[in-house]
């Protein structure tokens, strides 16, 4: 890199340093903190670098940093997709493709799905983890707030438990179908990100634990065969059945689902009592 590259590319680094509070990495403000931002130790350690090293990228003193380097800036700096190709590009090391999914939901797509209030919609990643939801899914599914992140992935729960009340997956009616073809996603999120240790992870944990899953892996099927209707056995408020409709962020690697009662219908009037009863839970007298 020529002395003008690596001043752009100290510069790009130092601004998105500033932008960052130590409370949005967990990190504590601590007293005598004379500049806005992390500090460069900080990004440093967060990078798993040395802080002399990340000191003379900023400074335009630094031989040209790795793709590994770049990818733990990345992460440490919390780039967004066109800040981390930016960075590639500043580096002299054009960007390849994402190491593993997006996990990062846009706020826009947050705030879409609280104005669905008469549906129950939600956000999943490439490997079906639920990564954000409106109140109502809650509500029709589950309070996801209140898992861990391994439990909020909807394959691992389809096939390895739990069932609650020995019902599959919320008791949806295609429960099976929804197992196939999440499978069959799973698999071509794989061929996308064939380095991701959560990735392999994830197939080999379900290889392992589901012969239903192996089963499914080992027919190499690709063919997608999308459920419009579906039906959820609610503990309260009983069957529910639903619309389902997917749209594609293509940027993100991830689907909007968003499910809605037909108007009028009794599922309707129950996913109206859903919206006002949440996710408290009710006993129904024996």
């Amino acid at each position: 890199m020529d002395r003008h590259v690596r001043r752009e590319l100290g510069d790009f680094l130092r601004s998105r340093r500033e932008r960052i509070a130590p409370a949005d990495v967990g990190l504590p403000a601590g007293p005598r903190r004379r500049t806005p931002g992390l500090r460069r130790e900080e990004v440093a350690q967060l990078a798993f670098i040395s802080t002399e090293y990340y000191a003379r990228l900023e400074q335009a003193r630094a031989p040209h940093p790795s793709r590994e380097v770049l990818a733990q800036l990345a992460r440490a700096l919390r780039l967004s997709d066109a800040e981390r190709d930016h960075l590639h590009h500043l580096a002299g090391a054009p960007p390849g493709p994402p190491p593993g999914p997006a996990r990062e939901v846009r706020q826009s797509i947050v705030d879409l799905l609280h104005r669905l209030p008469e549906a129950a919609a939600l956000v999943m990643s490439a490997t079906y983890e639920v990564l954000a939801w409106n109140d109502l899914a809650a509500a029709l599914m589950e309070d996801f707030s209140a898992l861990p992140r391994r439990d909020r992935n909807l394959i691992r729960r389809a096939f390895l438990g739990p069932h609650r009340d020995h019902r599959r997956l919320y008791g949806v009616s295609d429960a099976d179908e929804f197992a196939r073809t999440s499978a069959l996603h799973l698999r071509a999120a794989a061929a996308r990100y064939p380095h991701d240790p959560e990735v392999t992870g994830l197939v080999e944990e379900l290889l392992a634990g589901s012969e239903e899953f192996a089963r499914l892996w080992a027919a190499h099927d690709v063919t997608d065969r999308p459920t419009l209707c579906k039906t959820f056995e609610h503990p309260l408020v009983g069957p529910v059945t639903v619309r389902c409709d997917v749209l594609d962020i293509a940027d993100r690697d991830q689907r909007v689902v968003i499910y809605t009662a037909a108007p009028g219908s009794p599922s309707a009037e129950a996913m109206r009592l859903l919206s006002v009863v949440g996710t408290q839970r009710m006993e129904v007298p024996g």
